[in-house]
């Protein structure tokens, strides 16, 4: 593993923590010689992940769209920004560029763009691990709802366990380590072949 994509808020939340956790995220990410793929904004816990991972001497690599880059919200101090075409290029670009993802706490962007990297697992469009940072308890609603399609028979119980989720990021990172793609063969009416 070498690359760990990060979505999160582009703004800071109402909390001390998700600042915090964003902070001690980046720095482990460089001491793990991890490279930080996120959305290139310099704004909201994206631009604290982004620059405590330079600080700490890291590689980062933002990707964002052009019309938040006339914003003139990019981050200018990164090791490398990709200015995209739209929001859709940017997912797929961050999603090229990273060998895992993480969710910090944010918005209706974070989810969406968690959701839909999750989506692209359980299709087996990657093998890569997906998890939840969750500070203080911010994705405990989330998880539940996770756990309730699984009750209602929506998500198969083996791939719940695509969610990956962890209150630290030093214990985050180390259930990447060891992850081990979950394969089910059978997730609609009829078979899947890879």
């Amino acid at each position: 593993m070498k690359s760990i994509c990060v979505f999160c808020g582009s703004s800071m939340g109402i909390r001390p923590a998700y600042k915090e956790a964003a902070e001690t995220l980046g720095k482990i990410l460089a001491s793990r010689e991890l490279a930080l793929v996120y959305g290139g904004g310099n704004i909201g816990l994206m631009g604290v992940v982004a620059d405590a991972a330079m600080a700490a001497g890291g590689k980062v690599i933002g990707v964002i769209p052009e019309f938040l880059a006339a914003h003139e919200i990019a981050h200018n101090g990164l090791t490398q920004l990709y200015v995209v075409g739209s929001m859709h290029d940017r997912k797929t670009k961050m999603a090229d560029l990273a060998d895992a993802f993480i969710a910090l706490p944010g918005g209706y962007g974070t989810l969406e763009e968690f959701c839909e990297i999750l989506t692209w697992a359980q299709l087996r469009l990657h093998q890569k691990p997906c998890g939840l940072l969750n500070v203080e308890g911010y994705f405990d609603p989330l998880l539940k709802l996770f756990d309730n399609a699984v009750k209602e028979e929506f998500v198969k119980p083996a791939l719940r366990s695509l969610v990956l989720e962890a209150s630290t990021s030093e214990h985050l990172l180390d259930l990447f380590a060891t992850y081990q793609p979950i394969v089910v063969d059978k997730w609609i009416e009829g078979e899947v072949k890879p």
